[in-house]
């Protein structure tokens, strides 16, 4: 089965043992995608792999055809994004009228960014290791970051506005989800159940090397050094990843209504369809 997940540090640190065969997957062969997420949210649309990363507003659109693993989530307190400034203090305008860098349309952090600034229209999409320099050459006077950028933004002179996690947090008084793993609805039950067990088990395998860093995570990690792996691992991949539990089905849920709420009509309620069962 095709497998699509990013090249960033948490995820290579999810699937290593999985698409490299370090545990036994019986008869499953898994084809690995790397790619950036919001590639993989527009691949989920045309419903282009059997299992893939995602993120959740992203997710929502595709709940016909693709559902939610229980393992292999990014989903915690204190991982959202960012919308930093080149300036320290507030730009001279308002944020809601401002040109602001977003990793894609359909990620979880510009689903934040409405959730936070809801008139913020003026977005301009790219990607997500592009944003930084943008700000920093004012292509656009704000931006929202993801990933590794959190841990660089500072040392490159950028400021922090608002953290999009943290006001997620306090108004929703829930962790913030940001991505998932869903596997194609086309795939007998049996096989995704199976496919979410080998994904625990190749995150457990991870876990009981860390904080050794493999060869594979390093290979995709855009020459980061180790420090900022384990930092972006350690933020990313927590219990939450091994199973999503009842807090986190009931975070999903909640970004699932808030995500309702948001659309012009035209979207029927589809929670039913959320989770794996």
């Amino acid at each position: 089965m095709t497998i699509g997940f990013s090249p960033c540090p948490n995820d290579t640190f999810i699937f290593d043992a999985l698409v490299n065969r370090k545990i036994d997957s019986g008869e499953l062969e898994f084809e690995p995608v790397l790619e950036d997420v919001e590639t993989l949210n527009q691949w989920a649309m045309q419903g282009k792999l059997d299992i893939t990363k995602l993120s959740f507003p992203a997710y929502f659109r595709v709940l016909d055809n693709y559902v939610l693993l229980d393992s292999g989530s990014a989903l915690g307190n204190g991982v959202g994004p960012l919308l930093i400034s080149n300036t320290a203090t507030s730009p001279d305008k308002k944020i809601e009228e401002s040109s602001i860098a977003i990793p894609g349309k359909y990620t979880t952090a510009n689903m934040l960014l409405s959730f936070a600034f809801p008139n913020a229209t003026n977005k301009v999409p790219m990607i997500f290791s592009f944003i930084e320099e943008a700000v920093l050459s004012g292509i656009t006077e704000l931006g929202v970051i993801i990933h590794e950028n959190r841990f660089t933004y500072a040392e490159k002179g950028l400021h922090k506005l608002l953290d999009l996690g943290e006001y997620w947090e306090e108004k929703m008084k829930l962790p913030l989800p940001l991505g998932g793993i869903a596997a194609n609805r086309k795939i007998d039950k049996d096989i995704i159940l199976k496919a979410n067990s080998l994904i625990r088990k190749s995150l457990e395998y991870a876990f009981s090397r860390y904080p050794e860093i493999s060869d594979y995570v390093k290979q995709h990690s855009r020459a980061m050094n180790e420090t900022v792996m384990r930092r972006h691992i350690d933020l990313y991949v927590n219990d939450h990843s091994l199973s999503l539990g009842t807090e986190g089905r009931k975070s999903v849920r909640a970004m699932y209504d808030v995500y309702l709420s948001m659309q012009d009509g035209g979207t029927s309620d589809s929670s039913s369809k959320l989770f794996l069962s």
